[in-house]
């Protein structure tokens, strides 16, 4: 097969897997986002509660799903192998789910006091008392979503990922058709306001999974592989390889999504209307970034694959070829954002009520600073996705933490309050944090033959 061929054949495999992970990850986010939405219908003051009950949630939801995400590239290398293929999946998903039950215990009971963390944090005692309310119903919804990740992970292995759009689709219908009973009193339900929302989505998360685990029972091409067969079987190299690649992922999701979560407690110094404005825009970027993540995703699985079986060239052009698709994406996106900001934000919020002007514009000055970042959020998150699927995952961590935390939050603080720049300065921060982690990762993914990362090859002596 000529170099055009292989890159072809490459782009569209590469399409295949990464549109249907694309639009899962929409998909899940639109759980959340639907509860954004109609709580933003609520009232001001119950969206600024909900943002700040999720950024805890997502704070300690997105370290876990890092860890369980490391079967992903396990699953796939043992597929691109061949060798025992069936037994090494099946052992890999069942370290896998032991690995989520065990990270939820310690998840729930830090989620129980969201107040008190958030009173920690400076927030306003009546806002912090409303997120927990919010986020004892909502917590539950934890160990099904890592579950989901968990299948998730192995659909896209084996490179049949639209199962996990179709029950995350179903899932959506359920949550709106949940929120609209219990938020507002429905169907001989009360109105629970807050609470009703956090409840929709923890059940949704549960029916996601128990519809995904009849899907992979039934499906021919999944039941082959007896996922939950033997399940109280340990096999402990395989649980603690899980933990060695995925707490590494973990630390640098939590790294990014953190930065951005205590970008919304320091919003909470500048009022209620930024932290509202922060919501809607997060939420936006949120939305955008699912692309390169399902890119990154698809990358991962593909660079896995080509690991598995040895082919250089293969993790060459996996690699590549989901790089540009999401810069692509995402330059389109930064023109979205600087053409049409009223347009996006009229989605979550009311434009023709004057009392939300002061959320309006202040959500159109966060989405100038997103539209920036753009470019380099994509470049950075599927640039880890690609040395994911190396299983190197030690060295990006580190990346990440420096160019978040001690780059971007510095930037943040300077910008936000010695500058007087405000709830922009944070947003400024955030960018360039962004800025600087893409091209390190990038560097790294060049520099993969000479670290020894790729099998089969064997560094040249300086």
């Amino acid at each position: 097969m000529t170099t055009k061929n292989s890159s072809l054949a490459e782009l569209r495999a590469t399409l295949a897997l990464g549109w249907p992970l694309v639009l899962t990850n929409l998909a899940q986010i639109a759980l959340t986002t639907t509860d954004v939405i109609v709580l933003g219908r609520v009232s001001a003051e119950a969206l600024a509660a909900s943002a700040l009950g999720v950024n805890v949630y997502f704070a300690i939801l997105i370290f876990a799903i890092g860890i369980v995400t490391a079967t992903s590239p396990m699953m796939a290398e043992a597929i691109g192998r061949k060798l025992h293929m069936v037994r090494d999946v099946r052992r890999t998903f069942r370290q896998g789910l032991w690995t989520a039950v065990i990270v939820s215990i310690p998840a729930w009971i830090v989620l129980w006091h969201t107040e008190d963390i958030l009173l920690l944090f400076g927030q306003q005692a009546q806002a912090a008392a409303d997120a927990q309310t919010f986020m004892r119903m909502l917590q539950w919804g934890f160990l099904p979503a890592l579950g989901f990740i968990v299948l998730r992970s192995f659909v896209a292995a084996v490179q049949r990922p639209l199962w996990a759009l179709v029950v995350t689709a179903v899932a959506i219908l359920f949550n709106a058709a949940a929120n609209w009973v219990l938020v507002f009193g429905h169907l001989g339900f009360p109105a629970m306001g807050l609470a009703g929302s956090g409840l929709a989505t923890a059940l949704s998360n549960t029916f996601l999974f128990i519809i995904f685990v009849a899907v992979v029972l039934w499906h021919p091409k999944f039941r082959r592989f007896q996922l939950f067969g033997n399940f109280w079987r340990a096999d402990w190299p395989r649980f603690f390889k899980v933990w060695q690649i995925g707490l590494p992922i973990g630390a640098t999701l939590a790294f990014e999504i953190t930065v951005f979560n205590a970008a919304v407690f320091l919003m909470g110094q500048f009022g209620t209307a930024a932290i509202a404005a922060h919501a809607i825009a997060i939420q936006i970027a949120s939305i955008s970034f699912m692309v390169p993540m399902g890119l990154s995703q698809a990358a991962t699985v593909r660079v896995g694959l080509a690991k598995g079986a040895s082919d250089r060239d293969g993790i060459t052009r996996a690699g590549w070829t989901a790089f540009v698709l999401a810069v692509g994406f995402m330059a389109s996106m930064s023109v979205l954002l600087l053409a049409a900001p009223r347009l996006l934000i009229g989605a979550f919020i009311d434009l023709g009520n004057p009392a939300n002007a002061v959320v309006i514009d202040t959500a159109m000055s966060f989405l100038f600073c997103a539209a920036v970042f753009q470019i380099a959020d994509g470049a950075q998150s599927v640039g880890a996705g690609m040395l994911r699927g190396l299983q190197d995952t030690r060295v990006p961590m580190i990346i990440a933490g420096v160019g978040y935390w001690g780059f971007g939050m510095g930037l943040s603080l300077l910008f936000a309050f010695k500058l007087g720049f405000g709830g922009v300065g944070i947003w400024i921060g955030l960018a360039a944090g962004l800025a600087v982690v893409a091209p390190v990762m990038l560097w790294r993914w060049t520099q993969r033959e000479r670290l020894g990362l790729v099998p089969g090859y064997t560094p040249v002596p300086r």
